[in-house]
């Protein structure tokens, strides 16, 4: 079986699908193995229950008259199928990618243009070599642009996302110390994430600049497309403004705040402000999607509970992001608690950065300080460093945290999120 002889079936499935447990009329299964577990032995399975088609990569499992059919690779299939689709979509699609911010600015970016557009955008956060492709071919007629997050941890992995993705737009939210024993340090994340800009300028497509980031200034300079915010002679102009713990934008006299907490998410609405300004969409609309956008993803969240407000920021953490959350939270009015989790995946600088931000916390004064994790562990003499989570939950059953004001923030390998029933 090859893609051409392929893809006409694709055009006729419901949607394409990785999970067995989720396998509707139509669709196509993929039956990727592991080694624990061979999921070409569910094909036959797959079909009885209503598949359109199935692609394995044990050859011993095709069955051509059931549209069961062998691959030597079922992720290349994958890859492959999503480039051949990729080749037919006439749509503007945006590429995203960055340190930190790239899941959130791609949901108000998916906010602000579905103003307007019927807008596919990545899923929770598939935005790696094989959740790309999904949201690919995701992509149906009727949708008018798309938006793509892209994910990595190791050089050359952005640029083979996106040329599987081939965005028209590109932005990239931050460069910051995330993933540096996969990269090979800060200089290796500029590197690996600034993969976008190359394709982008490769293919002459648009680059979206935020003019306050000098990294991202000096990477573009000359570049022409590209859409700009930030500098007084930049497209758009946007002025901050905070309510509450809420952070907002100003466009023209125009105030829109959001529910999320913290100024660094300032820049993520003004991307998200931008493309929709560019793609003609009225700022009263950009202002009703910022407005309406509820994060629900542990990701700068903000709830109450028992009259106490909770900062949920748990899916991912790094020096960068930590630091910027502490900043932000010391600002909150009324007595405050940090759990912090382990930032993961720094290398040899792990235990300089653990340190760093420990030392941060401390000079902010907060009223307590709780840290989870075995790296924080080693630097952290007092009694309220634990392990883990499962630690940090025995220790909550007993001991009532009191502050007005509680922010959990760590990697999500922590698992802080476990420990929110018993705060």
């Amino acid at each position: 079986m090859n893609i051409e002889q392929f893809y006409p079936l694709f055009l006729k499935s419901g949607k394409v699908t990785i999970d067995s447990r989720k396998i509707g009329k139509d669709d196509i299964f993929f039956a990727f193995s592991g080694e624990n577990f061979n999921a070409a032995t569910l094909a036959e399975k797959a079909i009885d229950e209503g598949a359109l088609a199935v692609i394995v990569e044990q050859q011993d499992f095709e069955n051509t008259d059931k549209n069961i059919f062998y691959v030597p690779s079922t992720l290349e299939f994958l890859q492959d199928l999503a480039v051949r689709h990729r080749e037919q979509l006439d749509i503007p699609i945006i590429g995203l990618t960055g340190s930190n911010g790239k899941t959130t600015t791609k949901e108000i970016i998916h906010a602000v243009l579905s103003e307007k557009f019927n807008v596919q955008y990545t899923f929770g956060n598939l935005n790696n070599h094989i959740g790309v492709p999904l949201t690919i071919l995701s992509i149906k007629p009727e949708h008018e642009m798309a938006v793509i997050e892209m994910g990595a941890n190791h050089q050359k992995e952005i640029e083979f996302l996106s040329n599987i993705a081939k965005p028209n737009y590109g932005y990239i939210t931050n460069f910051g110390k995330a993933h540096l024993e996969g990269f090979g340090g800060f200089e290796g994340v500029i590197k690996g994430k600034s993969e976008l800009y190359d394709y982008l300028k490769n293919h002459q497509q648009t680059i979206v600049v935020n003019e306050n980031d000098p990294i991202q200034v000096q990477k573009t300079e000359n570049y022409s497309p590209k859409i700009t915010f930030g500098k007084e002679n930049s497209d758009y102009q946007f002025e901050l403004f905070s309510e509450e713990h809420f952070v907002g934008l100003q466009y023209k006299g125009i105030k829109a705040v959001s529910k999320l907490t913290g100024e660094y998410n300032f820049t993520n609405l003004c991307a998200a402000a931008s493309l929709g300004l560019h793609f003609g969409i009225d700022f009263e609309q950009i202002k009703h999607a910022i407005e309406n956008y509820t994060p629900t993803n542990m990701r700068s969240q903000v709830v109450k509970k028992e009259g106490r407000t909770l900062v949920l920021d748990t899916y991912n953490a790094n020096p960068s992001s930590m630091t910027a959350s502490l900043h932000n939270f010391i600002t909150f009015e009324g007595s405050k608690t940090i759990v912090i989790g382990d930032m993961l995946e720094l290398g040899e600088e792990s235990e300089k950065e653990h340190k760093n931000i420990l030392k941060l916390a401390q000079e902010l004064g907060f009223n307590e300080i709780i840290t989870v994790g075995k790296n924080f562990k080693h630097v952290n003499s007092s009694a309220k460093a634990f392990e883990n989570t499962l630690e940090l939950i025995e220790y909550l059953k007993q001991n009532k945290i009191l502050s007005e004001n509680i922010l959990l923030k760590g990697s999500r390998g922590i698992a802080l999120e476990r420990s929110i029933d018993f705060i």
